[in-house]
Order: C-alpha cells, then sequence, then structure tokens
C-alpha cells in the first residue's frame, strides 16, 4: 500500500525525520542510522516504507525488528496493525514458550516479526524463522538493547542474517555513545535529528516542589491532588519503593496502575493496559518505563526520586511531551536533595496550592472477559456484547484488546457495576463466559 494512503488515513502529518526515513529507505540502498529524540515518531518512520518494500502476497518473514523488551515489541505490532497496510505482524519475546510461539507464527504467517534479540536468535537456530528470507533488519532503540546488555546476542544475531540485509539502526543516543558494536562496523548513511542543545524538548516545563520531610509521601499526595484529572507517572528507583508508594496512593483513593521487572509479565499488561485507557491516571513505575512506551497525552512526570544519570532524566521526560504537545516534569526535594548538576534547564519553584479537592476518580474501568481469538471473538462481537447484554451505548465502551484466550475492554466508570449485573452468566457467542473488573 502507498505510504500516502496510509498517511491520510490515520489523519497525521508527517515531520521532517520521518519524511527523511521514508526518502531514505524507498529510494536508496545504504544501509540508515537514525538519530532522533523519544518520542519522535521512529516506528512510524520506519514502518511507513516497509509497506512498499514487502511483499504482501508472500507467507516469509521479511523484516525483522529488534526491540529491547516485550512492550515495545507489542506496541509496534499494534502500530502495523492499525495502519491497516494488508502486512501481518508479529511480537516475539522471552517469557512464554518457544514453542506456542511457533504454532503462532505457524498460523499468522508475518511478514514483519517484532522480537527480542533473544527470542529472535532462538527462533532462527530452530528454523521457526528462515534467515534466508528476510531482506530487511531494524534496530528500534539500538541504544537500549546495549545498556541492557544485548552485545553477544546482537552479534549472534547478525551472523545469523545473510549479508545482504538492509539495516536501519534507530537510536535516541548520539552516534559517539553507541561504542565498538558489532553491527556499528557496517557502513551507515547517518540521519541525525538529535537537537544540538536542549536536553529536554522547550515544551516541557521543569519544577521543584519541596518536601518538609525526608519521606515524600505526603508532599506527593498533595502535588498529585494539584493535577486534579491530568495523567502522570512517578519514577522511582526502587522495585519495593515502587509497591510502597502504590499502596500509599491507592489507601488515599487514587487510580493507580504499577509496573516494575518483578512483576508477571500478565500483570505488567494489565496495568499498562489500564493507564493507556484512562482506568488509572497514575503510573507508579521504576525507570523500566522511561523507555519503549508509546502512550500519548502523559502531562505530568514526577521524579520522587532523583535519576540515577542524565541519560535517565532525558528518558523519564521523554515520557511527556510527545509529538507537539507541552508536558510537565516535577522534582520532589528533601532537605538533604538538590537538583543535579545535569539538568540544563530553567527550574521553577512549585508552590501546591493550599485547598486541594479529593482524588479525581479516572473516567473508565478495564472489564476482563474471558473469551478471546481462539473462541473467534472479535472486537465487533464485544461491542455488541456489551451493548445488548450489558445496557451500554457504543459511546460507553473505550479501548478493546483481544488476546489469545482472554479480552480487555474499556467501559465507563458510571456504567461498570450495571454491566457486570447485567452479564453476569451471559453468553458471548453461545457460550457463557466470565466478565470482571480488572483490579
Amino acid at each position: 500500500m502507498k505510504t500516502e494512503n496510509i498517511i491520510a488515513k490515520l489523519g497525521i502529518r508527517l515531520n521532517e525525520m520521518q519524511q527523511k526515513v521514508i526518502e531514505g529507505m524507498l529510494h536508496g540502498e545504504e544501509n540508515l542510522m537514525i538519530l532522533s529524540p523519544t518520542g519522535s515518531g521512529k516506528t512510524l518512520a520506519y514502518l511507513l516504507p516497509l509497506t512498499e518494500l514487502l511483499d504482501v502476497r508472500s507467507d516469509e518473514v521479511q523484516a525483522v525488528v529488534v526491540v529491547p523488551g516485550r512492550e515495545l515489541a507489542l506496541q509496534s505490532a499494534t502500530v502495523l496493525k492499525n495502519m491497516g497496510s494488508g502486512l501481518r505482524g508479529m511480537a516475539c519475546y522471552g517469557g512464554r514458550a518457544t514453542m506456542e510461539e511457533h504454532r503462532k507464527l505457524r498460523e499468522v504467517k508475518p511478514q514483519i516479526v517484532f522480537a527480542t534479540p533473544g527470542r529472535l536468535n532462538d527462533h532462527l537456530y530452530k528454523a521457526n524463522i528462515l534467515a534466508g528470507s528476510i531482506r530487511y533488519l531494524i534496530l528500534d532503540e539500538f541504544d537500549k538493547c546495549l545498556e541492557m546488555g544485548f552485545h553477544e546476542e546482537m552479534k549472534a544475531l547478525l551472523d545469523k542474517l545473510p549479508k545482504e540485509v538492509r539495516s536501519v539502526l534507530l537510536s535516541a543516543t548520539p552516534a559517539e555513545e553507541l561504542g565498538d558494536a558489532h553491527v556499528v562496523e557496517k557502513h551507515f548513511r547517518r540521519l541525525d535529528f538529535l537537537p544540538i542543545e536542549a536536553q529536554v524538548p522547550e515544551r516541557v516545563y521543569i519544577y521543584k516542589v519541596k518536601s518538609p520531610q525526608k519521606d515524600k509521601l505526603e508532599t506527593l499526595e498533595k502535588l498529585l491532588l494539584s493535577f486534579g484529572e491530568q495523567r502522570s507517572i512517578v519514577f522511582l528507583n526502587h522495585r519495593e519503593a515502587v509497591e510502597r508508594t502504590a499502596e500509599f496512593l491507592s489507601a488515599a483513593g487514587f487510580g493507580v496502575s504499577v509496573y516494575h521487572g518483578g512483576m508477571e509479565q500478565k500483570q505488567r499488561e494489565a496495568a499498562l493496559y489500564k493507564y493507556a485507557n484512562g482506568s488509572t491516571n497514575i503510573l507508579v513505575s521504576t525507570d523500566l518505563a522511561s523507555r519503549g512506551l508509546d502512550i500519548p497525552d502523559i502531562d505530568n512526570i514526577v521524579h520522587y526520586h532523583l535519576p540515577e544519570s542524565e541519560d535517565g532524566y532525558i528518558h523519564r521526560v521523554g515520557r511527556t511531551a510527545r509529538w507537539d504537545k507541552s508536558g510537565r516534569a516535577f522534582f520532589i526535594l528533601n532537605d538533604s536533595e538538590a537538583i543535579p548538576a545535569y539538568v540544563d534547564a530553567k527550574v521553577e519553584d512549585f508552590v501546591i496550592p493550599y485547598e486541594l479537592s479529593r482524588p479525581a476518580q479516572p473516567k473508565n474501568v478495564t472489564l476482563y472477559i474471558g473469551k478471546g481469538k481462539r473462541d473467534k471473538v472479535s472486537k465487533g462481537d464485544i461491542v455488541g456484547f456489551l451493548c445488548k447484554k450489558g445496557g451500554l451505548h457504543a459511546d460507553e465502551i473505550g479501548r478493546i484488546d483481544v488476546n489469545e484466550r482472554y479480552s480487555y475492554v474499556a467501559v465507563s466508570r458510571r456504567k461498570a457495576g450495571q454491566v457486570l449485573a447485567l452479564t453476569k452468566g451471559e453468553k458471548l457467542k453461545g457460550i457463557k463466559t466470565v466478565v470482571e473488573e480488572v483490579r
């Protein structure tokens, strides 16, 4: 499908970086190194030209996109699906049986695979994915792959692929900082869109908030109350601190999602889903959420703990002010802390209002429905079920995700109790199903 048709269907306007990447991939033959800030739309930049370069009639994997983590693999596959190009994509990642993914690969027959390095190596080694058919290698968030210690996996991957594979490397880090990684030995045409001076976009306003106590929970609570219904991410440096802070905020009445690397994958998936679909207003997380998440319209970033490095600071703040929107970042400081020296921005004092309302309740609730793709359930089936059996109107139903064995759907908070009562024991496509709130 032509890129201009997809752009028109999505109703977007390409930025300069995206235009140059599309031009370079469609009208050149070089390997490309794309250096561009977090949130600038790099996923769409490489996917749009691939829709013209790959053969939609073939059932072979023709492009592999290497990503540092499961969440980015899933999100990138979703972007491809939403483009409606006719190309099939699939996310592959650790934490589930390779055999299960192999069955899925045979079923989907994807032309593009989005995968973590180790899992992709596994599929190539077992010939679940045939290296000989691969024409394009996309290395997304390459800097993060190196940071996470994937050097050996990346080298093994490159050694398995045909020499004539065309490579596109994407990074939010200057090329000089990528080191002597195996892939950088190849020749790349460099397209550099990183800002020369600004650490973070000018659209991000930086504030500091004084905490009278060493324990900042009370100050955090008041700060979040001042935000009202706005969406925020609270960053902490340790999993235990994330859990403690989330428990405190939940007890205070906030709608909170918890996210860190110690959680089961299904728990992390549910937490992100609830935050993305408006079932929670606040995401409390380690720096795991500072990279690879593409959730639009995040109003505030709160550094409960100081970032451990300048790079960590940049990527945390990169979660807000995405595309052309503005955002705010807040440092909560106790008496023993100060703004890190690497913060190159005007930092203003933020005074929390004296009078504060109660925590704003999220507009949606996420429901779990115990039927999915294996039961031949579609998004349309779920909409029909919720309208006919649950008494909802279509505009009271939000985002729907249909997984293999179950589905998630966002519904209006004020109607959630009604839906749960009316759908209890009811049938979806002739089969009784479980409908319950995701907590």
